[in-house]
């Protein structure tokens, strides 16, 4: 693949040829957007106006491996290059549906009719490749200056109910305020014929992209959008909790607050969108396992309990099990190292709360991420700095010699169907640092005492 640099210059190669058919192009969408914002994006946006498919598709061709991205909807590629290549279209709604659209290919509507087709006053901005000049038809560059975040037309937005959430990651990952005549637009579509896979992909842009990615589901909270895809975070918003433990609110205040700061956590962990998942839907079990008793309020094994709740706000999202297998994992666990580190546990108890969780140092952040996601923030720095040296020790017990099935066979044993139990006996004296020899004589003395 070519740098963004050499990018740039076949973009100007290939502008200068369709000048020379007496056509123009320009640089569209977010490389706009960001360039004017002064952010470094390198995804390179063109669009082609005043020559045909079939030009633009010649020169192509002679600049090098011409790829169709979408050639009956103008979309087109070079090989080797990181370039979007479209020409102007034209959409007609013809069903409820995110893609049910009739898309005609016109290199003629003018630059005005090819901006009215986007979303945000911000992303209707154009870039003439060669001269640099600037189109605004819709005043996108006052709006990026104010941080605002507009609709370009009240006929053609709603045509696209994704744009609900293309709007409120925008809003988390810039910092900006939608006008509020885009929030009722908003608050008036229908989301239910989206699928999940867009959802998720705008889900995951505000998780992984935003410094505040509270701000995204703020924004749907004020559009009123939660209830078909986000029901049991919804669910949270007037939930109370303990002042004495939660000075901060109730329970969606505290799990926005959570999100930022796994924000700051996420980006050395494994899976960066399991974890702020995970840090989204931790406390999801306060739903159903709050009460008041004696005059205090409390929310007893919400993290167990909260699981099914969990699952079936992912699988809304995703068919992925091994990342909803994380989330369970973390979310399950998630209180389990301030309580540890609070009363400075055994190594054995440390141990096995490491080996139960899909990843200790996720496992770690998740529960930093709890603890400073309240009013006041917690202290963190005594506590994470024994978690990291009991996972320094977990690390070094898994690293020992241990009992592994072949030992056992060797020694006589055969597979059956307390062998998994003989293992994971074996697996305990590891963790507990007992040394291979010892815990293999006292595993073999295990199963011949569970045979009896």
């Amino acid at each position: 693949m070519y740098t963004f640099e050499e990018n740039l210059q076949m973009a100007h190669r290939l502008t200068n040829e369709i000048s020379r058919l007496g056509g123009r192009a320009y640089f569209v969408g977010g490389h706009v957007r960001d360039h004017l914002l002064q952010k470094e994006n390198k995804d390179i946006d063109i669009e082609v106006h005043g020559i045909t498919p079939a030009q633009l598709e010649a020169i192509l061709d002679e600049l090098g491996e011409r790829l169709s991205i979408g050639e009956s909807f103008g979309i087109y590629g070079l090989r080797g290059y990181s370039l979007d290549i479209a020409m102007p279209r034209k959409e007609t709604l013809r069903g409820r549906g995110h893609r049910d659209f009739d898309i005609f290919v016109d290199p003629f509507i003018g630059t005005e009719g090819a901006a009215r087709r986007r979303d945000f006053t911000i992303n209707a901005l154009m870039m003439d490749v060669l001269s640099g000049e600037i189109v605004d038809h819709y005043g996108g560059q006052a709006d990026l200056n104010a941080g605002i975040l507009r609709h370009v037309c009240d006929e053609t937005f709603p045509e696209d109910p994704l744009r609900v959430l293309r709007g409120a990651q925008f809003a988390a990952r810039f910092g900006f305020i939608i006008a509020p005549e885009t929030i009722e637009l908003c608050s008036r579509m229908d989301l239910s014929t989206l699928p999940k896979e867009r959802i998720l992909m705008e889900l995951e842009k505000a998780l992984l992209k935003a410094e505040r990615p509270s701000i995204f589901f703020d924004v749907l909270r004020e559009m009123n959008q939660l209830d078909m895809w986000f029901p049991e975070l919804k669910a949270l918003i007037g939930l109370e909790q303990n002042p004495r433990f939660h000075a901060e609110g109730d329970v969606w205040t505290h799990t926005m607050m959570v999100l930022d700061a796994a924000a700051k956590l996420c980006e050395e962990v494994a899976n960066p969108l399991g974890f702020m998942l995970a840090a989204l839907t931790h406390d999801f079990g306060k739903a159903i396992t709050t009460e008041i008793k004696d005059g205090v309020i409390h929310a007893y094994d919400h993290e167990t309990k909260g699981l099914p709740l969990i699952e079936t706000f992912l699988k809304r999202l995703t068919n992925e099990a091994k990342l909803i297998d994380y989330v369970l994992n973390l979310a399950e666990y998630h209180m389990k190292p301030n309580v540890v580190a609070g009363v400075k546990s055994s190594v054995k108890t440390t141990n096995k709360m490491f080996d139960q969780s899909v990843d200790p140092e996720a496992l770690i952040r998740i529960g930093l991420a709890d603890a400073l996601g309240k009013l006041p923030p917690e202290d963190t720095e005594t506590s994470e700095a024994f978690l990291r040296e009991r996972l320094a020790i977990y690390h070094e017990y898994m690293s020992r010699p241990f009992v592994a099935g072949r030992d056992l066979v060797e020694a006589g044993l055969t597979p059956g169907p307390d062998f998994s139990e003989i293992l994971a006996y074996a697996h305990k004296l590891r963790l507990a640092g007992v040394e291979k020899n010892n815990a293999l004589k006292q595993t073999l003395a295990y199963a011949r005492k569970s045979k009896r």
